[in-house]
């Protein structure tokens, strides 16, 4: 990776911030993006502390006409793009029954239409350079999660994408690789959305017992180097994975009954 130029989505947290670290770390000229200035040139600075260089921009990826800025920026400043990693993301949490479908389509904006947006304007560049496009997905795009509707069509709905863009790619050079983080220690859960827009605030998980940020970066990291079409993180999303195949009827339930323990459960 190094002098590879990297673009990270939702760079300015969480795994975003994590994976800019480590390619930064191993000689990549890294671009985050973010949606906060003020957020997104601390971590700007923390990062060239750490004596990596970065190019810090202020994007929405939900407008398209961002994401072409996005790309003509990096560009003009590093000549090229080799890896989009489409990190940036938020969730909800509410039944469906209940939802406002405002807050659906916000998630859906972000997480699929955002990476639809970002990879249309960074693909050319990618593909003169044979290099990768990636997405972090979730579990919750192999299995559908009670009270996270948005959340789950949209990874369902990305996993779609890549994997149609995989193909469209195969003889093109261009990696494309799927990540998929079980439970990641991160603010995302903080800034859930709930049955009407508003922000969740308190975690309802227990995060100290999920994997950090930084080990979910270092996973997909190695997984970009290998030219990986899949990465399914954490025993427990693997065996989600598994079980849900074969056993669908009994996940139903015991994805139930694991959601419904979480604090303030839309369940109860």
């Amino acid at each position: 990776m190094q002098d590879k130029v990297v673009v990270i989505t939702g760079g300015s947290s969480g795994i975003g911030k994590a994976l800019a670290e480590v390619f930064g770390s191993k000689g990549s000229k890294i671009v985050i993006t973010g949606r906060r200035q003020e957020a997104l040139q601390e971590v700007v600075a923390e990062l060239e502390r750490q004596n990596i260089e970065v190019l810090g921009i202020v994007a929405d990826v939900s407008k398209q006409e961002d994401c072409n800025l996005m790309a003509a920026q990096t560009i003009e400043k590093f000549g090229k793009i080799d890896v989009l990693i489409n990190n940036a993301g938020i969730t909800m949490r509410a039944l469906f029954e209940d939802v406002d479908l405002d807050v659906v389509k916000q998630v859906m904006d972000i997480n699929f239409y955002g990476v639809l947006f970002a990879t249309k304007s960074c693909l050319p560049s990618i593909i003169e350079n044979k290099g990768s496009v990636i997405g972090v997905s979730s579990i919750a795009g192999f299995r559908g999660l009670p009270g996270r509707t948005g959340y789950s069509a949209s990874k369902f709905a990305l996993q779609g994408f890549l994997e149609v863009l995989r193909t469209e790619m195969l003889y093109k050079g261009v990696h494309v690789l799927t990540a998929c983080p079980g439970f990641t220690t991160s603010n995302i859960r903080k800034k859930s959305l709930t049955k009407d827009g508003s922000q969740q605030g308190e975690s309802p998980r227990d995060e100290g017992k999920m994997m950090s940020a930084e080990e979910c970066a270092l996973h997909i990291y190695r997984a970009t180097l290998k030219r990986k079409k899949y990465l399914i993180l954490t025993r427990q999303g693997r065996m989600t994975v598994f079980l849900n195949k074969w056993f669908p009827g009994f996940m139903d339930k015991m994805v139930y009954k694991v959601m419904a323990k979480e604090a303030d459960s839309p369940f109860k």
